[in-house]
């Protein structure tokens, strides 16, 4: 039976300021989104725009469901007037990691609290498929006994290009092999190997594993990459377009009331950088949008894509005519988002968190507007076989995020020293304080330069007594080489290179070990709303 714990947000490392006052609900942040969790008002969803039924349609066409199942019933619900909560996230190898479907359980859960509440509500999952940083999107890894293997696609011929459209190709065979081989059978494993196919493309397969993944709750997926989708929300792409000036002093005032704030610019705005990339029509690269100043030849200012320069009457035909090939960055993305779905509330991790506060202007000026946004689930999965090595070492999982994998050694071999060695070292470091702190006094009365000296050598004295206690650490750890191992386990499993699992592991090891209820049992977590991070006991 799984059992969880709750633990404040702050137990989890490297989150910005600006996160942490968001979920702690400071005043400070309040100004700059449209409510701070845990508010519901968002669960009164904007109007639906006159696009409404042709976004249906196309919803429905990437989303072919039987009569009567979940999605079938989430497309009929939004047909029928419901709201969308909206997440998404790149579309990574073999489904990419942990936090992805913990993103969509989390989408799921909140459109489940709404329509409990009497206001219907949809989760829809946006495919990030116009992301070209094909590096980040290319892998993925799993835990492999004492290892962990990083499986890779590799593809030059990807570079700049939105991922995607890349098109798998006989290169996926063998890693298929590998993901059999490391994760065993399982309707997972089944569902991978089937979604990732030779001609098919890296959206494609992400979108078909995941509609299996998340069957049961209805999740619809959304790729926008497409002709169609960029037709519907061609408006937002021209105002990028016609205001860009105007949304470049908007965001780079934001950027400095988060400074005053003290906080930091999310997302760099330079005086040349746009909110658009240009897709070039014979490279299918992506390429990003940069802003001229005016001259006398041309005093509305041009726009520079490689080498290639454009008016904005150029880019507005290009739109026209090929919409798809106009493209948002990552802070005029969610507006298309939501100017496309009519969003009630998104779910986003802690950077996209963070944009949300720069990007508000845009939201404002655009839609008239600012979607309010809330905090993706957060959480560590403990494996029956690591429960037991923590609960032998009476350690927290809290304590293990706070140490590296060699220190968690140090803390072990410390640990299992005699009780006889710890004393000593005990009654002589406390001894040596004791005596070196009335003299460093005394010193300090005596002349500032001597007091100075005394502490330094006391620094030293200190250091020394500090290494006796490592050394005899050492000694138990060579003495007791399953410490290390223990503590190599531990840390590969829970906080991978000082990393948490949720950003390293991929979430298909997890589905194949547990099976896609374990999909149901992260839905029902994130609906209980711990507001902080959740650690799953399997």
């Amino acid at each position: 039976m799984l059992t969880a714990d709750c633990f404040p947000i702050t137990v989890a490392p490297g989150l910005t300021r600006l996160f942490l006052d968001y979920c702690a609900g400071d005043a400070a942040v309040s100004r700059f989104y449209a409510s701070l969790p845990p508010d519901t008002g968002w669960q009164t969803k904007p109007e639906q725009p006159p696009h409404w039924p042709d976004l249906i349609n196309e919803l429905t066409q990437q989303n072919q469901a039987p009569d009567g199942s979940p999605a079938a019933l989430a497309l009929k619900a939004l047909s029928a007037g419901a709201g969308a909560v909206v997440t998404g996230q790149q579309v990574g190898l073999f489904g990419g990691p942990l936090f992805t479907p913990f993103k969509a359980a989390t989408a799921v859960a909140r459109a489940r609290q709404a329509t409990t509440a009497g206001k219907p509500h949809a989760a829809i999952f946006w495919l990030a498929s116009e992301d070209h940083d094909f590096a980040e999107v290319n892998h993925v890894i799993f835990p492999a006994g004492r290892e962990l293997k990083k499986l890779v696609y590799a593809d030059a011929s990807a570079a700049d290009r939105p991922v995607g459209g890349i098109v798998l190709d006989e290169r996926i065979t063998p890693l298929i092999d590998q993901a059999w081989e490391l994760l065993g059978g399982s309707d997972a494993m089944d569902a991978l190997a089937a979604a990732y196919q030779p001609g098919r493309t890296f959206a494609q397969a992400f979108a078909e594993f995941y509609k299996k993944a998340f069957a049961a709750q209805g999740l619809l997926v959304l790729d926008a990459g497409g002709r169609a989708i960029h037709r519907l929300g061609a408006p937002v792409l021209r105002e990028g377009l016609e205001r860009a000036d105007e949304f470049h002093a908007a965001l780079t005032e934001r950027s400095s009331e988060l400074v005053a704030a003290g906080y930091h610019s999310q997302v760099a705005v330079g005086t040349q950088s746009s909110l658009l990339f240009l897709i070039d029509e014979k490279t299918g690269a992506r390429q990003s949008l940069k802003r001229t100043a005016p001259t006398a030849a041309e005093p509305q200012g041009l726009w520079q894509a490689g080498r290639q320069h454009y008016s904005t009457a150029d880019l507005v035909g290009i739109l026209e005519a090929e919409p798809e090939r106009i493209s948002p960055s990552a802070l005029l993305r969610p507006v298309f988002q939501d100017f496309l779905l009519s969003t009630s509330l998104i779910i986003g991790g802690p950077a996209e968190i963070a944009y949300f506060a720069q990007a508000a202007v845009l939201f404002e000026k655009i839609l008239g507007r600012k979607t309010p946004a809330q905090p993706r689930f957060s959480g560590t999965l403990v494996e029956p076989a690591i429960g037991e090595v923590l609960r032998k070492h009476e350690l927290s999982v809290e304590r293990v995020f706070s140490e590296s994998a060699d220190s968690l050694a140090q803390l072990l071999g410390a640990r299992a020293m005699p009780v006889e060695g710890k004393q000593k070292l005990a009654a002589a470091g406390t001894a040596l304080d004791a005596e070196l702190q009335p003299l460093l006094e005394w010193t300090a009365k005596l002349d500032a330069g001597l007091g100075k000296s005394a502490e330094t050598a006391a620094s030293k004295m200190r250091y020394q007594m500090n290494r006796m206690r490592r050394l005899a650490a050492n000694f138990q750890l060579q003495k007791e080489a399953s410490l290390r191992r223990h503590a190599e386990a531990i840390s590969q499993a829970l906080y991978p290179g000082g990393v948490l699992q949720e950003r390293v592991h991929g979430a298909a090891f997890y589905l194949a070990r547990y099976g896609f209820d374990l999909v149901e049992e992260i839905c029902v977590q994130a609906e209980n709303a711990c507001p902080g991070h959740t650690v799953m006991w399997m």
